[in-house]
């Protein structure tokens, strides 16, 4: 079975993650741009962290077989520091329309402030002029207000519900965002958001149509094996292996698009510069430039 994981962010995973999870049968992922845990100061350290999502975790993933896309956007955290938020919306369209970009996100709400959503209808507006999907980010804290707030502007500005994702819904907003015709995307963590055992239940309530789940594995207490661990589950419920693939697989390439995408055929490399050979270049190159003794 391949898997896609359409929201983990590998910045903050070790190597070995990446061999496990190629074991563990992922084949590709999705890098949302996203908060680094501590407040930003300058705009430079954004373009360097876009950079890096884009280049060096592109070929660091493709050493371990696995095909590494991102998403670029303001995180609604950092949009409430409108003097950097500025720059950085300035930036992004410089950084989203380059090759590897299959969205733009994560952005929404995270304490549901004026900034906040000042920063995401110029970003939604970002999207909709290069026709990329919109990976929305539904607050920890009052997630039900913050869902619909989200949904509701999306519909004042006219985007098709089909080219969106409300991720991280729970029990509390899932019904409503599949109703209102949007993707769901549902975060499998070890103690918060959902454990495999709730979205199972989530599965047997609504199935797999416009359903995605992801592992969002990052610096904290997270997994990044836990879609392959939530298949598994599945599976023993009874779930049938044809609609595990279309949950873990078809449902994410139909949402970014397999052209948007481009992943590669069977037995072809991830990416056409693995991370060995850019970095071999790298000491080559130090090595050249290095006064000899």
């Amino acid at each position: 079975m391949r898997i896609l994981d359409p929201h983990i962010h590998c910045y903050s995973r070790v190597t070995d993650d990446y061999e496990a999870m190629f074991l563990a049968g992922i084949r590709a992922v999705v890098e949302p741009s996203f908060w680094l845990g501590q407040p930003r100061t300058t705009v430079g350290t954004f373009r360097d962290y876009f950079s890096s999502i884009l280049e060096f975790e592109r070929s660091r993933a493709a050493d371990f077989g696995i095909t590494h896309r991102c998403t670029i956007g303001l995180n609604p955290k950092e949009a409430n520091d409108e003097r950097l938020a500025d720059e950085v919306l300035e930036m992004l369209p410089e950084f989203a329309s380059r090759h590897g970009v299959v969205a733009i996100g994560e952005l929404g709400y995270d304490s549901i402030t004026p900034a906040e959503e000042r920063a995401y209808v110029r970003q939604i507006e970002l999207a909709m002029k290069l026709q990329l999907p919109i990976m929305v980010h539904t607050p920890h804290r009052d997630k039900h207000r913050g869902t619909i707030r989200s949904m509701d502007v999306l519909r004042e500005l006219g985007v098709p519900p089909t080219q969106v994702v409300i991720d991280h819904s729970t029990e509390e907003t899932t019904a409503e965002v599949l109703e209102r015709g949007y993707w769901a995307g549902h975060t499998v963590y070890p103690q918060t958001k959902l454990t495999a055992e709730r979205f199972v239940n989530l599965w047997l309530d609504h199935g797999v149509e416009r359903m995605l789940i992801n592992s969002s594995a990052d610096w904290g207490k997270a997994d990044p094996l836990s879609v392959p661990k939530t298949t598994a589950l599945l599976e023993r419920r009874g779930a049938h292996p044809d609609e595990i693939q279309r949950l873990v697989w078809d449902n994410p390439v139909a949402f970014f698009g397999a052209a948007r995408l481009y992943l590669p055929a069977a037995g072809e490399t991830p990416d056409p510069t693995p991370a060995s050979v850019t970095h071999s270049r790298i000491r080559d190159e130090h090595r050249a430039d290095s006064p000899r003794l």
